[in-house]
């Protein structure tokens, strides 16, 4: 695709069948665009652009093929990183609540029920009643951690994280996770890989260590 004179390239449209896709219930007749919190899905969409790159320039293919290969091992290396540490949290305990529904394929592929208080775009309000359905799926689940994310307003979750002590009950902050965008320069998620890296072993720090009896 064509742009003002730039290609654009829909990886994900390319390599990615429907079936592998999310329905979102909030924009009807599109797909949660969360894609890459599927380690292993992403790399699908990483091949296609590897491909790509190689048609655009003929008299560099072997490069990006060669970095598309290496890139792809190290996807995998990281997907499988992703499991490891995922077996370190009991499976009842493998609740996963944040700001807003960004975790959709990360739960699909790694085994965790995933809550968002706000819906897939972050513009979505939050009402008293999201508030209210968050607070009793928490106290009713024992659920010890959730999360913020980076890109979103932490008052949504505190809200929940207040909704339920005065319930009787506690839910810790378990840390803030990447959703919508990487680390600052400098930080060890201003890389893809570094970002999964960091969300997983965030996760696992709170759920794993944070259990209630």
């Amino acid at each position: 695709m064509q742009n003002q004179g730039a290609t654009i390239i829909a990886v994900a449209e390319l390599e990615i069948p429907d079936s592998l896709l999310i329905v979102s219930e909030f924009f009807q007749g599109n797909y949660d665009p969360h894609i890459w919190f599927d380690v292993k899905l992403w790399a699908r969409a990483g091949h296609t652009l590897a491909k790509a790159l190689a048609e655009l320039s003929p008299a560099r293919e072997q490069i990006f093929l060669r970095r598309g290969a290496d890139y792809a091992d190290k996807l995998m290396e990281t997907h499988d990183y992703v499991h490891r540490k995922v077996a370190e949290i009991s499976p009842p305990k493998r609740v996963l609540i944040t700001s807003h529904d960004a975790f959709g394929y990360f739960g699909k592929a790694y085994g965790f029920d995933v809550y968002g208080l706000q819906g897939i775009s972050t513009a979505l309000e939050v009402g008293t009643a999201d508030v209210q359905d968050l607070t009793d799926l928490v106290v009713e689940r024992k659920i010890p951690a959730m999360f913020i994310e980076s890109s979103v307003s932490p008052r949504g979750i505190k809200a929940v994280q207040e909704a339920v002590r005065s319930k009787g009950a506690e839910v810790r902050i378990g840390g803030t996770l990447y959703g919508d965008a990487l680390g600052g320069e400098g930080t060890s998620a201003m890389t893809y890989l570094g970002m999964i890296r960091h969300n997983i072993d965030t996760i696992t720090k709170a759920l794993s260590n944070g259990e209630r009896s």
